[in-house]
């Protein structure tokens, strides 16, 4: 900035003294702070204009997206739909799948109590035929005393087998003066009835039954009276 100089009164120059020269200095720096701090400020307007256009930007995508939502409303709705029907398929197997898998667990388990329960009966139906056989043994009339101690030994083992069947819960199916039972019996001949007897008693037993606790192994071949 240049000095400033005036006239005086006598027309004489005078120019400023050191403490005039000092205090012009001062005054010109103080404007060139302001403008200083008036370019910062400038500066920091210009750093917010960014952030400014970035939510300006966002607020547009924003508008675009909810339009764009409005007119794809039927399809989502449509979708939508369409994934709840395949959800409640899913779900009707699911549980069909569950039931079957209970359903298999039961007739497991209801298997396998009976296979426990009724243990044995294979060897119990083959030991029938032999109580069978010692049944007709006994049955022969025998005199002499070799004949009588031979009997009287089958009688005892026919005794203890029959025993050994008790302990296993197996049991003679009751026949004899019984009425008619085909789940039990089973008549192989019919012959007339007497005044004191009833129609379909059985009056005879050709061979005995045999329960398995409360499974036939064997029914009762009967004569039955009609």
């Amino acid at each position: 900035m240049g000095r400033s100089f005036h006239l005086s009164k006598d027309n004489k120059v005078e120019f400023p003294s050191e403490k005039d020269l000092k205090n012009g200095d001062s005054q010109a720096k103080q404007p060139q702070k302001k403008v200083h701090d008036t370019t910062a400020q400038h500066a920091v307007t210009d750093k917010a204009d960014p952030k400014s256009e970035t939510l300006a930007e966002t607020k547009a995508d924003l508008e675009e997206v909810l339009q764009t939502d409005d007119a794809n409303v039927p399809k989502l709705q449509a979708e939508l739909t369409e994934l709840k029907e395949k959800n409640d398929h899913l779900e009707d197997q699911f549980l069909r799948a569950q039931a079957e898998i209970r359903n298999m667990a039961n007739r497991n388990k209801k298997e396998q109590e009976q296979l426990a329960k009724y243990d044995g009966q294979r060897l119990a139906k083959d030991i029938l035929p032999v109580l069978d056989n010692l049944e007709r043994a006994l049955a022969v009339e025998v005199k002499d005393d070799h004949g009588q101690q031979l009997k009287k030994g089958i009688e005892m083992v026919y005794t203890a087998m029959q025993n050994a069947l008790k302990d296993n819960n197996i049991t003679e199916i009751k026949a004899q003066g019984e009425k008619f039972d085909p789940t039990l019996h089973q008549a192989v001949q019919t012959t007339p009835k007497t005044p004191d007897q009833e129609s379909d008693t059985v009056v005879q037993v050709l061979q005995r039954g045999y329960l398995l606790k409360d499974r036939v192994l064997r029914p009762a071949m009967v004569v039955v009276a009609q």
